[in-house]
């Protein structure tokens, strides 16, 4: 009885002087939770003359186990990871929108052996490093979403706004959508029939493969080695004449390396992947490291198909295409997908988180999906501000022509996207894309300069 009282003082001293390891006594707190454990253990055998204590030796020793690797656990952590745990308790009190600080349990990491413990630091690292990090989070192994579950979920949940359990279902069939009223009697997302003409359409997917740690934890030779693998894979796809193309390698020594010339013209063309190093987050997560190793990008020979590898996902598949049926470019994507996995292996996917990516925001789907489309009315003013205070509610995203912070189009484009990547389908996606946009217009019409 003794022992069990001391254990549940232990825990609730655990849990108190964790969350205060920033203090330079937390040593001292360590050899008052030695101290205690010390006093209960005589207590115990000072009271031999019980007939409890006499007839459960085994159940005392087990409590005493039990309570010692707790000590081991917590000595480990004062030693260790004493500087990241001041860190990242002080992000959590200054920064409370960083979401990896903001979840982050002092008890449940101290809980953990001391492998999944290094993988939870690494996995919040560029959280405690970046304060002004909004999520703050990455995998670094295509398990960790599940492994690291208590850590992980909550922060999945409010950045997604899921309330309930997490159970992504992936459908790419548009057809499914007929009877809820999404999509078009005729299945045919025509931009013709909203006024637009030839647009520039595009949609990407993240992957990362089942077999190889995710970005942020590989070493330079297994970035070296899953390239090799993939230029196998594209290889296949370059002699195919409904592909064709060629792959572009930045890895120096490469047979397929290409000069600093070339990889900045493939950079203005948006074919290639900007230099990681210069993005702290990315750099803090380990994703930037060995740069510019096992990097590359592989092109169709129409330019409308562009594979990333090594980013800050291990596959960035695209299709892209300026026309006026999106569709079109979603089915070329969902056939890319298919045709990469079948040749360069299977998908990192989780039974309940969906498609594994590095970033949690990108999880589920791992899809963007968005067309550049002009509303000069609502950009009248130099800014996107009107069009995202209108499609925010839709669900929708805004940004520049060159991604996200970049400025729109001297005309009046802008890039318009759905912002739902998880609980939501591949299918849905493209849909509500398509209805947005309707929505979108219809505003743009209203407006007046």
């Amino acid at each position: 009885k003794i022992m069990r009282q001391a254990a549940a003082s232990f825990r609730r001293g655990f849990s108190t002087s964790s969350s205060t390891l920033q203090s330079s006594n937390s040593s001292y707190r360590v050899g008052l939770a030695t101290a205690a454990v010390a006093a209960s253990t005589a207590a115990l055998y000072s009271t031999t003359n019980g007939n409890e204590a006499r007839t459960a030796p085994d159940n005392s020793n087990s409590i005493l186990e039990e309570m010692n690797q707790r000590l081991i656990r917590l000595e480990d952590a004062v030693i260790t990871y004493g500087a990241f745990l001041s860190k990242i308790n002080k992000v959590k009190e200054t920064n409370p929108t960083n979401l990896a600080a903001k979840h982050f349990d002092n008890s449940y990491f101290s809980s953990l052996l001391p492998e999944m413990k290094e993988r939870l630091y690494k996995v919040v690292k560029s959280g405690a490093e970046n304060p002004d990090s909004g999520m703050g989070a990455y995998a670094m192994f295509p398990d960790d979403y599940d492994a690291l579950r208590p850590f992980f979920a909550p922060v999945i949940k409010e950045y997604h706004k899921i309330e309930g359990d997490v159970k992504h279902v992936t459908n790419w069939d548009l057809s499914s959508l007929k009877e809820s009223g999404d999509l078009p009697a005729d299945g045919k997302l025509d931009l013709t029939k909203l006024g637009l003409g030839t647009t520039s359409m595009r949609v990407r997917v993240g992957r990362n493969l089942e077999k190889y740690p995710l970005p942020g934890a590989q070493t330079k030779e297994q970035r070296i080695a899953m390239e090799n693998e993939l230029i196998g894979a594209f290889e296949k796809l370059i002699a195919d004449p409904a592909y064709g193309g060629t792959y572009y390698s930045l890895t120096p020594g490469n047979k397929y390396e290409i000069s600093k010339e070339k990889y900045d013209e493939l950079i203005k063309a948006h074919v290639m992947f900007k230099d990681m190093a210069a993005d702290s987050y990315l750099a803090s997560a380990g994703i930037a490291s060995d740069w510019p190793y096992g990097r590359g990008a592989y092109q169709s020979k129409d330019g409308g198909f562009i594979v990333w590898v090594g980013e800050e996902d291990h596959l960035r598949i695209m299709a892209m295409k300026k026309g006026t049926v999106l569709n079109d470019v979603f089915d070329r994507l969902k056939d890319a997908c298919d045709v990469v996995e079948n040749i360069a292996g299977k998908f990192a996917h989780s039974k309940d988180f969906g498609y594994v990516t590095s970033c949690p925001t990108n999880l589920g789907t791992g899809m963007r999906a968005s067309v550049h489309i002009k509303v000069p009315k609502l950009t009248a003013d130099g800014t996107d501000e009107k069009a995202k205070a209108i499609c925010k509610p839709l669900g929708l995203s805004v940004r520049g022509l060159g991604g996200e912070h970049t400025p729109i189009g001297a005309d009046g484009t802008i890039d318009l996207s759905p912002s739902a990547r998880l609980m939501i389908t591949e299918a849905e996606i493209i849909a509500y894309l398509y209805k947005g946009i309707t929505q979108l217009l219809e505003a743009e019409n209203g407006s007046k300069l």
